[in-house]
């Protein structure tokens, strides 16, 4: 038996501020000119947005203008939370990619295209969730989502201000099997004429139903923590220091990328260091780690393993990986070893390895970022949307594109041939 825990944040998490406006840069800058190379990162703090990084486009964006748009758009809007869209400072600093990394990044063919980056990228996936992710970050990136939805709709818990975090530990059993809930942490940012007992009493009455009612699958495991609660053999945290007025980036400053468990796997599996957030496909930090989600989640589902971790690493400038490792963690359903199962991945052309490959297997060419800057990069639903976005002078235009196409489960059949699996 141990205990295991995730966190989560919202969107108005300050950190996730920053990443979501380098992401809706990004997209901007991709959805006017794909070929466009960025890697922008963020600062924000009390009153004041600063926006700096290399980029090379053929585009012009009205950056200031975006990040207004997407301040608002989680809900910064009022000069009381001393950070709001429209009377923030925006200073920007944005300047031309080095011809030196551009030099092993672009070439005639895409698929000869080189790595952005050196650096080492991870994917994990377990079944002890329907989306593959694991129990403790799902059930954490859920409950800040479901706040948020909560929020947005404007009819109940109405003291609700943009910042909020939660907590989830889990107790396993001995064959690595989720038990019971143990503690959920959540803090959330609030007027200040709410007290600490009706916020944690709306947590109960309104927040974890409506969690039990988006995912039924919670319903015994909330339900018999409430119980345990009750009779103090589990622990419901509500704002643990007793008030939450000043947030978002007032109470702290937020930068893109601060916030890699949270947008992975929540401290399951491992994780390469790099960040995702501002940076275009190029960067294997960000394309080799989708891609790496996308094996170790097609393996689990198609029953190689009942949890898996692929590591991926790469030169600057080079498109073949450099090494590719997998674990099982002793749970390989196959005949094959650990070490067999990444030869396989690095011959078997199941699974596109390279960086122009990955960008085209996964259609990645697409302003499709902001989307992944908030409640997690991985363990999220593939679907098609349309987007707005501003064109060059400043009108907005729509598109339609393709959202988390590295969570696909479109080799499991294949793979089930393969490895002979039912």
């Amino acid at each position: 038996m141990y205990f295991f825990t995730s966190e989560s944040v919202s969107a108005g998490h300050p950190d996730k501020v920053a990443d979501q406006i380098s992401d809706a840069v990004l997209d901007h800058f991709i959805a006017l000119d794909p070929s466009s190379h960025v890697a922008c990162e963020t600062l924000v703090t009390t009153g004041q947005v600063v926006i700096a990084g290399e980029v090379s486009s053929q585009a012009y964006v009205d950056v200031q203008n975006v990040a207004r748009r997407t301040i608002n758009s989680i809900g910064y809007t009022k000069a009381e939370y001393c950070f709001d869209g429209n009377s923030c400072g925006i200073l920007t600093a944005l300047h031309e990619q080095s011809p030196d990394i551009n030099m092993g990044v672009s070439r005639g063919e895409q698929i000869e295209q080189g790595a952005g980056d050196q650096g080492m990228m991870f994917g994990y996936a377990t079944n002890e969730t329907d989306n593959y992710m694991p129990l403790t970050l799902d059930l954490a990136h859920t409950l800040v989502y479901t706040l948020a939805r909560i929020r947005k709709e404007g009819t109940n818990m109405t003291y609700l201000r943009p910042d909020a975090k939660s907590q989830v530990t889990i107790e396993y059993d001995d064959n690595h099997r989720p038990v019971r809930i143990d503690t959920i942490v959540l803090s959330t940012q609030h007027d200040p004429d709410v007290t600490q007992q009706q916020i944690y009493n709306d947590v109960r009455q309104i927040l974890l139903p409506r969690v039990i009612r988006r995912d039924r699958h919670y319903a015994d495991l909330i339900d018999r923590f409430l119980e345990q609660v009750d009779k103090g053999e589990a622990k419901l945290l509500v704002n643990p220091t007793g008030q939450f007025v000043i947030g978002g980036p007032h109470g702290d400053t937020g930068l893109t990328g601060r916030k890699i468990i949270v947008d992975t796997y929540g401290g399951r599996g491992a994780h390469g260091g790099g960040a995702f957030s501002g940076k275009d496909p190029s960067k294997v930090d960000r394309s080799a780690a989708y891609a790496a989600r996308y094996i170790a989640k097609n393996m689990v589902a198609a029953g190689v393993a009942q949890q898996l971790l692929v590591q991926l690493s790469y030169a600057i400038g080079v498109a073949d990986p450099v090494s590719i490792f997998v674990d099982t963690y002793g749970t390989n359903r196959t005949s094959l070893t650990d070490e067999q199962l990444a030869l396989f991945i690095a011959q078997s052309h199941v699974f596109p390895l390279r960086p122009g490959a990955i960008e085209q297997q996964l259609n990645l060419r697409q302003p499709i970022y902001q989307e992944t800057a908030a409640y997690g990069h991985v363990g999220r639903t593939p679907q098609t949307i349309t987007k707005t976005l501003l064109d060059s002078n400043g009108h907005e235009f729509q598109r339609e594109v393709e959202l988390f196409t590295w969570e696909k489960l479109d080799k499991v059949d294949s793979l089930k041939q393969h490895f002979c699996l039912d």
